[in-house]
């Protein structure tokens, strides 16, 4: 049984994740306004439950010792957990919540695609598609302890920095 979903249920990960990517991004330069907080919010909201029924779908399709499966299930639940938190008071208190709704959806994005066999450039974070041009990446983190391997884009082969 193939894990891909139908063509015209599958998700739109990739803006998904641009608009998290968006949020997270210049909330890391200046607290945004209330509205556009709240406006965020209600989108973060909207791809949860969009995502949330389409994993557990795929994860049910999986045998119950699947590793990325079980990892899908534990970033649903954490996912819901913070659906259920309540609107914080002040606007850093809200943009510390829409920031783990954020997180959720970039999470839930990446497990979606795992599931449905979706290969994702660790460059620049778009799909390689049949036919595209790739070549094995292996980085280790600034830190030290993690270590990032996957595929990027020949195209994007040049554009990273090796430390």
């Amino acid at each position: 049984m193939s894990n891909t979903l139908d063509s015209n249920r599958q998700l739109d990960t990739a803006g998904m994740r641009a608009a998290a990517s968006r949020f997270l991004g210049d909330v890391s330069v200046a607290l945004p306004r209330y509205e556009y907080v709240q406006r965020d919010a209600q989108q973060f909201f909207r791809f949860l439950w969009q995502l949330i029924p389409q994993i557990e779908q795929l994860t049910g399709r999986t045998a119950a010792t699947d590793a990325p499966a079980m990892a899908a299930l534990a970033g649903v639940g954490e996912a819901r957990r913070r659906l259920d938190l309540i609107e914080r008071p002040g606007l850093r208190g809200e943009v510390e919540r829409v920031t783990r709704l954020a997180r959720s959806v970039m999470a839930l994005c990446d497990h979606y695609d795992i599931l449905c066999g979706v290969v994702m450039c660790l460059a620049c974070d778009k799909p390689i598609q049949d036919g595209d041009e790739s070549v094995p990446y292996d980085q280790i983190s600034p830190s030290g302890r993690a270590k990032q391997a996957g595929r990027i884009h020949a195209s994007c082969a040049n554009t990273i920095r090796r430390r």
